[in-house]
Formats: C-alpha cells, sequence, structure tokens
C-alpha cells in the first residue's frame, strides 16, 4: 500500500495557530459557518443527534433514520477567490471547539492521479481512503468519538470529473468510480471522517458524486455589507476612516463592465497594494485605498467549459 506521506500533504493537527487565524479571517461567511459546524458536528459524531432527541423530543425520532446513511461529503463549489479552500482547511478548528475533540486535517496530493499506468489510479485512490478510513476507526471508541479526521481534496474537478465526459479516459473512470466506492465506505461504516471537496467547475463533477453529497456550500463574491466587514477587519490600526471604507466597498462592487472584487481580492491585492505604496516611507492614507480600488482590476469570472 502507498505511504501516506505520498498520499497526503503533511497532516495538522487543528486546532492550529495559523489556520485558527485564517478562519477568524474569512469575515463575511458566517451563515456557511454556522451551518458547516451543525453539519461536521452531526456527521462527525452522530450520538450527539441522539441526545438532542432525547432533550428535546423525549427520544425516539423518526427524522433521525433520515440521517443515518448520509455520505461523510461536502462540496464547496464557487469563483476563485471566494474563501472555499481556505474555509476547508480552517473550519476544523472551530468544529474541534465545538466537540473538545482534536481534529486531524488531510490534504490530498493531486499526484493520486497518477501517470496514466492501468490501475495506478484507481490504487492510489483506494489507498487514501484506506489510510482515511483506518485512522477514523482508530479514533472511536466505546466511549464514543477521540476524533475527527478532515480531508480535504482542492480542484476535484480534475479528479473527479463526470464519467459523462466525452473526452474521459478509461482510467479517469475507474478512478471516479474508486473515489465513490471510497466515500460508500465511510458512509456505511459511520467512522468520524469527513471529506470536503472544493471546486470552480462543480457542473463537471459526477452526478453521481453530488447525489451522495450531504451538503453543497456555494461560495459568491461578497456583497456590500460582506466587503466592508472585510475591509474594516484588514486595514484595523491603519487609521482609516468610517467613510473612506464605506467608499472602498462601494468602488470595489460590481459594475455593468466587471464583476465586484473577491475576498481574496480585497484581503491578497487590495490592502497589500495600499501597504507596498506607502512602506518604507510614510503612512497609509485613504486616497491610496480610493485610487486602488478605482485601478486595480477584480479577479475575472470563472467561466465553465463545456
Amino acid at each position: 500500500m502507498t505511504s501516506q506521506d505520498d498520499l497526503f500533504h503533511p497532516v495538522i493537527e487543528l486546532p492550529e495557530s495559523t489556520r485558527r487565524a485564517r478562519y477568524d479571517r474569512l469575515v463575511g461567511l458566517d451563515d456557511i459557518k454556522l451551518r458547516l459546524r451543525k453539519e461536521a458536528a452531526l456527521l462527525a459524531d452522530p450520538r450527539r443527534l441522539q441526545a438532542w432527541a432525547a432533550t428535546h423530543h423525549g427520544g425516539d425520532v423518526a427524522a433521525l433514520t433520515l440521517f443515518a446513511d448520509r455520505a461523510p461529503l461536502f462540496v464547496f463549489a464557487g469563483d476563485v477567490g471566494s474563501g472555499k479552500s481556505a474555509l476547508a482547511e480552517s473550519f476544523g478548528c472551530d468544529l474541534s471547539d465545538f466537540l473538545n475533540l482534536p481534529v486531524f486535517l488531510y490534504r490530498l496530493k493531486l499526484a493520486t492521479r497518477g501517470s496514466g499506468l492501468v490501475g495506478e489510479m484507481t490504487s492510489l485512490i483506494g489507498d487514501a481512503f484506506t489510510h482515511i478510513h483506518d485512522a477514523g476507526q482508530r479514533a472511536t471508541g466505546p466511549r464514543g468519538v477521540r476524533s475527527v479526521q478532515i480531508l480535504v481534496v482542492d480542484e476535484a474537478d480534475a479528479l473527479v470529473q463526470s464519467r459523462e465526459a466525452q473526452q474521459m479516459h478509461h482510467e479517469d473512470r475507474a478512478g471516479v468510480d474508486a473515489f465513490l466506492a471510497g466515500i460508500d465506505s465511510l458512509a456505511g461504516n459511520r467512522v468520524p471522517v469527513i471529506v470536503v471537496l472544493c471546486t470552480n467547475r462543480v457542473g463537471a463533477l459526477d452526478p453521481a458524486l453530488m447525489r451522495r453529497a450531504a451538503a453543497t456550500f456555494t461560495f459568491t463574491r461578497p456583497n456590500d455589507e460582506q466587503r466592508h466587514a472585510v475591509l474594516t477587519q484588514a486595514l484595523e490600526g491603519l487609521g482609516i476612516g468610517t467613510a473612506t471604507v464605506s467608499k472602498i466597498a462601494a468602488l470595489t462592487g460590481a459594475t455593468s463592465d466587471r464583476p465586484g472584487y473577491t475576498f481574496s481580492d480585497l484581503t491578497q491585492r487590495l490592502v497589500p497594494a495600499a501597504v507596498f505604496r506607502a512602506f518604507p516611507d510614510r503612512p497609509v492614507y485613504d486616497e491610496d485605498l480610493l485610487s486602488l480600488a478605482e485601478d486595480l482590476q477584480p479577479t475575472p469570472v470563472f467561466t465553465e467549459k463545456r
């Protein structure tokens, strides 16, 4: 069997300071964060749902049976820079706090696609699920769940593209079959493992995979309120006036000839550019940010190729 180091990036135990800070910086996603916490907690530790039913409904609740066979699979879909990958790799910090359990973050290497040899991709994906399944089993005991494993698959459309695609190679189809089998094995054994697929091309994912997803989270470009919240946090300490923040939030919205800024456009391009403009001779001025907001072009909208 392929070694863990060949299949995954280094495993990270959460909460961890860098990723907790990244989670906290993802402002404007409160609704997604709250829903994600609940969905993940119930998949990781189903006994919590039973305890809730006993407390609030006296025990037997028919609706609980609907949760029994849900696949521990989330799909994070959205445009480039919308925060889906950052949240996928950091929400385990919040989940750890909520469950009071350690959470281990696994990130699948795209090398699991293999080199194209017959059977290689299927074998690599199978090995990845065997590793994560075994980790989940070790984290479960008579007293309940001891830890949670989160497996993040970024650029998931490169791995589990729809088998209906005409140009799809036989080996790729077999890889999708192996991935579906891995998801089914996790659902059937109810181990504390959650798989998160991140994609810019949700329409390219295999329909059978989408049917299995316990939840699909759609990430969009920030609205006026969200841009204002992001900017307020990112500009803290620079002495930028509230009125200026409101103007920047308006300037970075969508216009007739371009889309609005993404979350990463604001935090990784606009604000850093203002700092670089001022460094090392002077402070950042309101005018720096206002002029940059007018001049910088936001990330183009990603369009799926059919």
